[in-house]
């Protein structure tokens, strides 16, 4: 019999490989839902707006990105509750269920606020994958593998992110021809029966819960955790702000550089930005164990600002150069989703970690909706730039140098307990 093994133990068995496949494969579709709307919006706010430019497609792409990082904030706290009380597992499984289904329903929206409401709902599901999924591969494997599997679920997500990519290169995104991509995002509702009923749920979990029901909030917002808790939301506020509020609008800029003329721009983009994001995602977690925590969202922090400012200030057109920016930006924003993983479970014991982390990564979507809100007013109040409003919100990361040598260090440190 195959029994599960005890991270601890550091062997490998048969429960522990199901559980990395089934937390990727949800964050994956995670990633394909998440990655849907930046290359459809511009298309379909044409369609459904009929005559309008820029300054309103801009205004009402910050709208419906508020309402999803909104919504994912709320589902993220949901969600990790639920993963806390009833376990990863089934928590996971109605996860998926409600991002998949609920974005099915796109393919109905005849309005900007409907298409918002649409994003926002489906969200709830999106934002307690991440939790779930973490709390759930971390507490399975041994330790000696965590950066590995930090980078593994940080680009999982962007796997998915470069398939919507390919679908729409096969098949390209027009005003006329959007709305059979959210019916093809629906399919990921069927491995939420897999799920279920394959999955080994969290020993480690099982564990903490015959040991009583924690007050999760009063612990994570205590005098033990405060701290760590509202550095976890900044960090996380940080890097959601520069990429929810700048590097997902580049096939919407692509989009309008190319005009009519190349549908497929906003594809390549797209694809070129998820191998970057897959890059940096794998890479930042090793960049962690080396040079330890802190110092690792410090370079990170330097380099996205870095290579942002080359993006939006110095690149003017369409071509080899825009792509190889893209690729660059999205390589050094997207390498935080593979330090997350690797840190924040790091900083809460088992019994509230996936709370925790959904309070942390999500709290910061909703700072991130803020960001998303501004950059479409500066795009309308900057007539239509959008490079000339993503270098202004990408200036967010000088915050993350600082704030980061106030957090605790936790290399070489095993999972609290």
């Amino acid at each position: 019999m195959n029994r599960p093994q005890s991270p601890a133990s550091g062997l490998l068995g048969r429960s522990q490989w199901i559980v990395l496949f089934a937390a990727g494969l949800g964050w994956l579709f995670d990633g394909y839902e998440i990655g849907l709307f930046p290359l459809i919006a511009r298309p379909a706010l044409r369609q459904i707006l009929g005559a309008g430019g820029d300054e309103q497609i801009g205004a009402w792409m910050g709208v419906i990105t508020a309402f999803f990082l909104v919504g994912a904030a709320l589902g993220g706290g949901l969600f990790g509750w639920l993963g806390d009380r009833v376990g990863r597992v089934r928590a996971m499984a109605l996860s998926i269920l409600v991002y998949s289904l609920v974005t099915g329903l796109g393919y109905f929206a005849q309005s900007p606020w409907e298409l918002a409401v649409v994003r926002g709902v489906s969200a709830l599901g999106m934002g307690g994958q991440w939790a779930l999924g973490v709390a759930l591969v971390m507490e399975s494997w041994p330790e000696r593998w965590r950066p590995l599997l930090a980078g593994l679920m940080g680009a999982a997500a962007n796997v998915g992110f470069l398939l919507v990519g390919v679908t729409a290169r096969l098949h390209p995104v027009t005003p006329e021809s959007w709305r059979w991509m959210m019916i093809v995002a629906a399919l990921p509702a069927f491995i939420a029966v897999f799920v279920v009923g394959l999955v080994p749920e969290s020993e480690r979990w099982k564990a903490s819960v015959r040991e009583g029901a924690p007050n999760v909030l009063l612990e994570v917002f205590g005098p033990e955790l405060r701290g760590r808790t509202l550095l976890g939301i900044a960090f996380a506020s940080i890097s959601l702000i520069g990429t929810w509020g700048a590097v997902q609008w580049l096939p919407l800029w692509a989009d309008q550089l190319v005009g009519a003329g190349n549908p497929a721009a906003k594809a390549d983009t797209q694809m070129i930005q998820a191998v970057g994001a897959i890059v940096g995602a794998l890479g930042a977690p090793f960049l962690g164990t080396r040079f330890g925590r802190r110092p690792a969202y410090f370079l990170l922090c330097l380099a996205s600002l870095l290579v942002c400012a080359w993006m939006f200030r110095a690149v003017t057109s369409y071509g080899p150069g825009f792509l190889c920016a893209a690729f660059a930006s999205s390589a050094v924003t997207a390498s935080f989703y593979g330090w997350f993983p690797l840190y924040f479970p790091e900083l809460f014991p088992t019994r509230i970690r996936a709370t925790a982390q959904g309070i942390c990564y999500n709290a910061g979507r909703l700072f991130a909706a803020v960001g998303a809100l501004t950059q479409g007013q500066l795009v309308a109040a900057f007539g239509g730039s959008y490079p000339r409003a993503g270098s202004v919100i990408t200036l967010v990361y000088l915050l993350g140098m600082a704030l980061v040598w106030f957090a605790p260090e936790t290399k070489g440190k095993p999972l609290p307990e």
